[in-house]
């Protein structure tokens, strides 16, 4: 048994933000039905294609334990699967843009009408106001979130992360509040609307810096680099580069073979309750009673002083001796892992975290497995479908339609060209 068997969910999403939030649920045991465009499908199918002819890795990699179902929209027959679709399924999904919904006859009051019960999800660029109409991609949403404004060093630009937090990470929001509703609906009986916007959820995941920016009304920000450099603070949260975003002062600190290999680095954390320890390990023990450095408010002045002797240490050292001496210790150290590195880490696979899949188009490739690991709820990771794949089946196994109403459909050009479900 799954987390959740039997929920039903009409998933109208494409490209990443949507499509994470139904390949999660999917993953937690939901039966997840892709409407796709007839001949068409999602965008992503199509967009960075490195094996012609194959659904690209872009598509694959978000839409894994789903069925596709290719409908016409436009065509009455259409619009009838639909609302049989509606009828039955516990929660429909979308990241249109504002008002497609109702410009297809389906408006929140009329899907009501039709299945009170159900809960329909939207992602949106921003939520309600100036912006609401705006269109939005993953790196807009990182901009208007606050996280770019926050990210880099002091004398650069700003950033965008290469964690796509503005797409998936709004996602990973509305699955929350998803199963929340379904939850509510349990002692409720009815449906509701839930909305996740992308700019919302970048501010979320910003919140340490919404924090700085509060604590600069009291003064500097001491565990801030720029504190020890003597350069004043601004009205704003500023780039802390790779300084760390909690009360104890971290970097990112070069590791041995630093000159040719871009990835040997380790992240290092000078935590106050082992601070002795780090003091033995790279060779400074008369720190642990100077008045310079015994203290954390002492040494906040000397960050750059206290990491430039650890990264001394540390480049005698690649990033996995750091982590053999120092975690022993209870000293807080991570190695910059490579997306190499993570692709062949067997431990990663054996979680489920890196999955191998074989798709019948373009056979086996790399994917992330489930994050959420639950004890009574397995996840099997199985491939993306193809295009109106299981578009007859649906129909039948789900809708009740009878042979006789499925080719009727067919004929009518409302779901696209019939298929044989492919074999793996």
């Amino acid at each position: 048994m799954k987390a959740l068997d039997g929920i039903k969910v009409l998933d109208f999403t494409h490209v990443q933000s949507g499509p994470t939030c139904t390949q999660l649920l999917a993953w937690l045991g939901a039966d997840v039905f892709k409407v796709e465009r007839p001949g068409v499908g999602d965008a992503t199918r199509k967009q960075l294609v490195d094996k012609p002819g194959a659904d690209s890795l872009y598509f694959t990699m978000l839409n894994h334990n789903k069925r596709s179902i290719e409908i016409n929209s436009k065509n009455e027959t259409g619009k009838e699967v639909l609302t049989r679709l509606i009828e039955t399924c516990d929660v429909l999904v979308e990241n249109f843009a504002p008002g497609a919904l109702d410009r297809m006859g389906f408006s929140w009051e009329t899907i009501q009408k039709i299945n009170p019960r159900i809960i329909v999800a939207s992602v949106k660029g921003f939520g309600p106001g100036k912006y609401q109409d705006c269109k939005v991609y993953e790196n807009v949403a990182q901009c208007a979130g606050g996280s770019a404004s926050t990210t880099g060093f002091l004398d650069g630009p700003p950033l965008v992360t290469g964690a796509q937090i503005g797409d998936s990470g709004t996602g990973l929001h509305l699955a929350l509040g998803i199963v929340a509703a379904l939850y509510q609906r349990e002692r409720s009986g009815r449906g509701q609307k839930v909305l996740a916007p992308m700019q919302d959820g970048v501010i979320n995941l910003c919140r340490v810096k919404l924090r700085d920016q509060q604590r600069l009304e009291a003064g500097p920000l001491t565990e801030y680099s720029q504190f020890g450099e003597g350069i004043p603070f601004g009205e704003a949260t500023p780039r802390a580069g790779n300084d760390s975003g909690g009360g104890q002062p971290g970097r990112i600190l070069r590791c041995k073979g630093w000159e040719t290999d871009p990835n040997a680095y380790t992240y290092f954390i000078t935590q106050a309750a082992v601070w002795e320890k780090v003091c033995d390990v790279i060779g400074k023990p008369e720190w642990k009673t100077d008045p310079d450095f015994a203290t954390l408010k002492a040494r906040l002045p000397r960050l750059n002083q206290i990491f430039g002797a650890i990264e001394d240490w540390t480049m005698t050292k690649t990033k996995f001796e750091v982590m053999d001496i120092c975690n022993p210790l209870d000293i807080p150290v991570g190695p910059i892992l490579s997306m190499k590195e993570i692709a062949e880490d067997e431990g990663l696979r054996a979680t489920g975290t890196i999955v191998e899949v074989e798709h019948p188009e373009r056979g086996p490739y790399l994917s992330v497995g489930c994050p959420i690991k639950m004890s009574d709820s397995p996840v099997e990771v199985t491939r993306s479908p193809l295009l109106g794949e299981h578009t007859a089946q649906i129909l039948a196994e789900v809708l009740g339609y009878s042979p006789e109403e499925v080719d009727r459909v067919y004929r009518s050009g409302a779901v696209g060209e019939p298929k044989t479900v492919a074999a793996d």
